[in-house]
Order: C-alpha cells, then sequence, then structure tokens
C-alpha cells in the first residue's frame, strides 16, 4: 500500500520522466513511441521502478538496452527537475510493460476463432 506522499512523487516522476523522453530524449528512443505507463517507488523513496510500453513491439528489446545504457542520463535530467522536492534521486530501473502486446494478441487469437 503506497502512502499518499509516494503516489505523487509517482505520478510527478512519471511526467517528468515522459517529458525527458519528449524533449532531451529522441536518440535514445528513435523514432519508437515509448510510453511511461506506471511508477513504484520504494517508501524510502531511494528506488524507483519505471514501467514502459514501447511501439512498435519489435523494438522493444533494441530500446530498452538503450534505457538501461542512458540510465544515468535520464537520471541526471529527472534530478534536475526533482531537486526541489526530493533530497536524494531516486535510482531508476525500467520495466518493460508488455500489457498492449498482450492485448494485441488476445485480439488476434480470438480474430482467428
Amino acid at each position: 500500500m503506497e502512502t499518499t506522499r509516494q503516489q505523487k512523487i509517482a505520478k510527478q516522476i512519471q511526467k517528468d520522466v515522459a517529458e525527458i523522453f519528449q524533449k532531451e530524449g529522441a536518440p535514445i528512443v528513435r523514432g519508437s513511441l515509448v510510453t511511461v505507463t506506471a511508477v513504484r517507488i520504494s517508501p524510502d523513496f531511494s528506488y524507483a521502478k519505471i514501467y514502459v510500453s514501447i511501439f512498435p513491439f519489435e523494438q522493444s528489446g533494441e530500446v530498452m538496452k538503450r534505457l538501461e545504457h542512458q540510465n544515468w542520463f535520464i537520471r541526471r535530467a529527472l534530478g534536475q527537475r526533482l531537486r526541489n522536492q526530493l533530497k536524494n534521486v531516486p535510482e531508476i530501473q525500467f520495466l518493460l510493460d508488455d500489457s498492449l502486446e498482450y492485448i494485441e494478441h488476445i485480439e488476434q487469437a480470438l480474430k482467428e476463432d
């Protein structure tokens, strides 16, 4: 169960990371549509899991590798945005949210029947 403060900080991180992808992260995403679907933050605000959805699905592995490689850049940009709200910038980890791919797979299976 997340506290209200955790939820507020998670929403702020979600908004800021999406903005980073739009403005500064074009070389990282390279033509893919990357959506930040959710953020889960630890109770001590030291660790954040960022769930991203990537379209087209075929490029998800490549984009995830670039996100992990550029983790330091995204964390630094996030720190510049959060410096007045948090004492320390949380360590971030990107996780693939494949729910849209799963939905598409289910729809294809239903169409075949």
